[in-house]
Formats: C-alpha cells, structure tokens, sequence
C-alpha cells in the first residue's frame, strides 16, 4: 500500500551545475523538493519507486544503482538511482562499474536521482519507472495501482512539470489556458485529492506541455484507498513553466 509520497518538478535547472549562474533562482525548489524527500523517508517505506516523464528510450523499468548523466545539458556530471546495489561491490559513487548494461536514466530520473543523493537517500530499495506522456489515464491509473500493491508500505517519488505556457518566453509560449489547468493540478496535488488528478485531461495537457500529468495520474492510481492527506510545499512558475513540490502522507 501506498503510505508515502512526493510530488517534485523534473528541470535540469534544479541541478546547480545545470543551471549554473541562475542556480540561486531554484533554491527554494529544492529545498522544497529536500522536504517532501524527507517526508518519503520518515514513512519508513519498504520500497521506493522513482516515476517520470520519459521519451521512448527511457521508459520501463531502471533498476536501483542505474547510472544519469546531465552531459547532454553540457555538464560533466554523472548520477546514480540510490545507492549502489550491494552486488556491484562498489562504494555507492559514480565511478564504480557496472556489471551488466543498462540503460541510462531519462533526465527526469536523473535529477530525481540528484535529488536522492543530495539527501543521502538509505532508506529504503529504489527502482525508477519512465512513463510516456502519450500514456492514457487508464493505464496511468492502472500502472500505479500494481505499484501500490508491491509491498505493505510503498513509497513513490513523483517527477513532472505543470504546463510549459505560462508566459510569453515560455518554451510553449503563452496559452490563456495554461494558469487555470496549473491551478486545477496544484490543487490537486496539494490536497492529494486522487480524484482530480485522475480526470486532468490528457490532451489538454498535451497541448499546454505538461509533462507531469502521466506520471500525476500513477500517483492517483497508487494511492486509490490509502487515504492519504496532502501539503503543497511549493508552487511557482520559474521560465514560463509550471513547478509543483507536494508532499502526500
């Protein structure tokens, strides 16, 4: 069952060394973002499972000790999902080989996987899950429901953006609907109220670029029953693009 949960934005920006000298601009983000982790880890959960937009090479499973990297942003920076699997024999850094192949972590992962290790994540397994954002709600649904039922206490790590058309210099430029679909979601996400976020409409965030709603809607789908009640710990609209941090226990 589902006991804990947060919501985070999924911006390379939130990576000091992405964002560079706007670094200072996010530091509320991820303080934010240190909290809901923080929340995730006080539920003593069982297991964690990381959740994020991915394109089509990124989705499926990652295992634990699966390695990022943010060279595409231009930034010589290597991560890893949790800590090291005690099979690799490693010391729970980078630098250690991996002995079998994986694929790399999609860039949401990744700064989910950042964020883990700016924490000092050890409380628990961790596995991460890439998503599409073509994913109907049903199936978003149902993959969250077999997610909830892994274990007695499931923990989930939400990565994902609000819309990307907030403002004019916007990478989706400025919609009029974007405000109003950013306030449902945050609402939503703030009370943990399953019911909204399972009815955000797919192509409506589609269209406003939302790259959080498929991943949204696995967490409704995860915390069907579980009765959990909600804090939303951040909600801005740095670049034009909606970031929501939302803590669920």
């Amino acid at each position: 069952m589902l006991v804990a949960a947060a919501v985070c934005p999924s911006p390379p920006l939130l990576v000091p060394e992405v964002a560079a000298g706007a670094a200072p601009e996010l530091d509320a983000a991820r303080a934010a973002c240190a909290d809901a982790i923080g929340v995730l880890a006080a539920a003593r959960p069982d297991c964690l499972v990381v959740v994020g937009p991915a394109e089509q090479s990124g989705r499926g499973p990652h295992p634990q000790g699966a390695r990022g990297s943010f060279r595409g942003f231009g930034v010589d920076l290597d991560v890893r999902l949790g800590p090291v699997p005690p099979q690799e024999g490693g010391r729970g850094d980078v630098s250690d080989a991996d002995t079998t192949a994986q694929r790399e972590l999609p860039p949401s992962l990744a700064v989910a996987a950042w964020l883990l290790g700016r924490t000092r994540w050890s409380a628990a397994p961790v596995e991460g899950l890439g998503v599409g954002e073509p994913l109907a709600a049903e199936r978003c649904i149902h993959v969250g429901g077999d997610i909830g039922a892994r274990a007695d206490r499931v923990a989930l790590l939400v990565m994902g953006d609000a819309s990307a058309c907030r403002t004019l210099k916007a990478p989706g430029y400025l919609d009029e609907r974007a405000a109003g679909f950013d306030a449902a979601a945050g609402r939503a996400l703030g009370t943990a109220d399953v019911a909204a976020l399972k009815a955000l409409d797919a192509g409506l965030a589609y269209e406003l670029k939302a790259a959080g709603r498929a991943p949204w809607q696995v967490l409704a789908g995860a915390a069907e029953g579980a009765g959990l009640s909600g804090e939303l710990l951040y909600e801005d609209a740095p670049y034009g693009v909606g970031y929501v941090v939302a803590a669920w226990s």
